[in-house]
C-alpha cells in the first residue's frame, strides 16, 4: 500500500531480499510521505516464527520508507525479539486491544489430526497443533508419547503416571494445569483415552509409532 504521489525514477526488478530491503531504505525515494505499510496478523504464529524470518521482518521494519502493523496471540511472543529487534529496527508501539473472542475461526484452518489423510499430511497436521502450543504444552505431549514409544503393550499411560513424571520435571504445578493441556491435546484428537484391563484410564496417541518418533523430531528443532 503506497501512501503519497512520488515515484520511483527506476523500476525495481531484483528478487534479492536484501536489495529489496536496500530498496525500501534507499534514498532515490524524495518524497519522505511515500511508504509500503505491511501488515502482519499474528506475527509469532508457527510460519513466522524461525529466526531468520523474524530478522527479515525486523530489518524490512528498520527501513526508512516501511511501516509495520501486527499483532501477536501470545503473552510470551516478545521472547521471539533482542533489545535491538525490539527498541531499534521493530520500535513498536504498543496497544494492548484483546477481544476476548473465541478462537474459532482460527481453529477451522487447522485439520483434524485423525483424518483420512496420508501419514506425510498426518504429521504435518500434528505439528502443526503442537508448534501453536505452549513450550510447556508441547513438553507434557513429549512425556506421554516417549512413554507410549517405550512401552508398546500397554493400553497408554496412566494419568496419574504422567502427573507424576511432568511434576518431577516442573513441567505441571497441579492437576489442574495438567488437565488445561490434556483438554488441548483432546480438543485437536491429538491424544485420546481407553481403560486397560484394570479399569484404569490410560492417555494414548492416536498415531503410528514411526509417525510419533518423526513428530518428536519435528517439534523438537
Amino acid at each position: 500500500m503506497l501512501k503519497g504521489s512520488a515515484k520511483a525514477e527506476e523500476p525495481f526488478n531484483s528478487k534479492s531480499v536484501d536489495d529489496l530491503l536496500l530498496f525500501l531504505d534507499g534514498l532515490h525515494i524524495k518524497d519522505n510521505d511515500v511508504f509500503v505499510c505491511v501488515v502482519v496478523h499474528n506475527i509469532e504464529g508457527p510460519g513466522l516464527r524461525d529466526s531468520d524470518t523474524q530478522q527479515t521482518l525486523a530489518r524490512m521494519a528498520a527501513c526508512f520508507h516501511v511501516r509495520i502493523v501486527a499483532s501477536i496471540d501470545h503473552v510470551n511472543a516478545p521472547l521471539l525479539w533482542d533489545k535491538k529487534m525490539v527498541h531499534t529496527q521493530f520500535n513498536w508501539w504498543w496497544h494492548h486491544v484483546p477481544t476476548f473472542a473465541p478462537y474459532k475461526v482460527e481453529g477451522m484452518f487447522y485439520p483434524l489430526i485423525l483424518s483420512h489423510a496420508g501419514s506425510a499430511q498426518t504429521l504435518k497436521s500434528a505439528a502443526l497443533v503442537l508448534q501453536s502450543l505452549t513450550p510447556n504444552a508441547q513438553s507434557v505431549f513429549k512425556v506421554l508419547a516417549e512413554y507410549q514409544l517405550a512401552h508398546p503393550d500397554e493400553q497408554g499411560m496412566p494419568v496419574n503416571k504422567l502427573y507424576s513424571a511432568c511434576r518431577e520435571r516442573f513441567l505441571v504445578s497441579s492437576q489442574v494445569t495438567l488437565n488445561s493441556h490434556l483438554t488441548e491435546f483432546k480438543d485437536h484428537e491429538l491424544v485420546k483415552t481407553r481403560k486397560d484391563s484394570d479399569g484404569q484410564e490410560c492417555l494414548y496417541v492416536p498415531l503410528p509409532g514411526e509417525v510419533i518418533e518423526k513428530l518428536l523430531v519435528e517439534i523438537s528443532q
